[in-house]
């Protein structure tokens, strides 16, 4: 395939716009693809600053970084304007010292030791848990996609070890240490039970859920609140809030050019399939999405009857 002239002077544009760009599905902050959140992971171990381009948002750049690269998958990693490869060979790069050198001295930042904030209850109940499994300490884990891992292991080569207090060792592996850094740990006391409450500063928006009855809060007291309808014509035709706007593709390409930080609210039947609209503006960069639990059949039954339920 023959990248028409328009097309590579925007990728050309692209792989300059920084010294280390990765083409990638989503991006640095929401990988959508295995392959690129691997590649992102090597990445953030290394280096502060690097530019991303999600594909998934432009069909050309997709197929003409493929075509122009001679590559046929992506992920594909740039370094200073020079194709070095897709997932595989960047992994193999970092295992054998060749990415550190490609990256340069300068670029790849000393990695320092998170601080992570224990409170007393929970040092308490990790101190416990210690008690259980003589020999292993605590692991703390957290995920390109901000999932998070605590449980008891053995130490591993390259693992931060942070005194948390009380004599507690808490273990944080080196692709964790920047997103685990300001991290406060909590034990929270529940009817139902207690559990550990973890606040990270790091973390990037997420899609917000909220009651019917909070939906109808908002509408009325704020007025640059959109609500959207992610339903088909044959649903809204039964039932509707007059305040919705249908997402057909005008209306989703308007969406698209709003300010980041317009908060948006989504809406369906049960809110499965509002849900999935929601996290998409999510990794678009969208600060204030909102999901509707129940749907509309939640805003018959808790807020409005006269709308009709089916």
């Amino acid at each position: 395939m023959n990248v028409s002239e328009p097309i590579k002077a925007r990728i050309e544009a692209l792989i300059q716009s920084d010294r280390v760009v990765l083409f990638m599905k989503g991006n640095r902050q929401v990988p959508q693809c295995g392959f690129s959140g691997s590649v992102v992971e090597i990445l953030d171990d290394l280096i502060e600053q690097y530019a991303t381009v999600n594909v998934l948002e432009d069909a050309e750049i997709r197929d003409g970084i493929k075509a122009y690269s001679n590559w046929p998958t992506i992920p594909q990693l740039y370094i200073a304007g020079e194709f070095v490869g897709g997932a595989d060979i960047v992994r193999e790069m970092r295992q054998n010292g060749e990415l550190l050198e490609k990256l340069g001295v300068s670029a790849a930042k000393e990695l320092r030791a998170p601080a992570i904030t224990v409170s007393e209850p929970a040092r308490r109940e990790f101190l416990e848990a210690a008690k259980e499994s003589p020999g292993e300490l605590l692991r703390f884990e957290v995920s390109p996609r901000f999932e998070y891992g605590l449980y008891m292991s053995q130490r591993m080569a390259g693992d931060f070890e942070l005194d948390v207090g009380d004599g507690l060792v808490m273990l944080v592996d080196r692709s964790s240490a920047r997103r685990a850094n300001g991290v406060s740990i909590e034990f929270i006391e529940g009817p139902e039970g207690g559990g550990f409450k973890i606040e990270n500063p790091n973390e990037p928006p997420r899609v917000r859920t909220i009651t019917a009855p909070k939906l109808k809060e908002m509408l009325d007291n704020d007025k640059n609140l959109l609500l959207i309808d992610v339903r088909t014509e044959r649903e809204r035709d039964i039932a509707s809030i007059e305040a919705a706007r249908p997402l057909d593709r005008e209306e989703l390409s308007r969406l698209e050019g709003l300010p980041k930080d317009t908060p948006i609210a989504f809406l369906c039947h049960h809110g499965v399939r509002s849900r999935s609209a929601a996290e998409h503006f999510i990794s678009q960069g969208f600060s204030k999405i909102y999901n509707v639990e129940g749907g509309i059949d939640a805003w018959s039954v808790k807020v409005d009857p006269s709308v009709p339920r089916y």
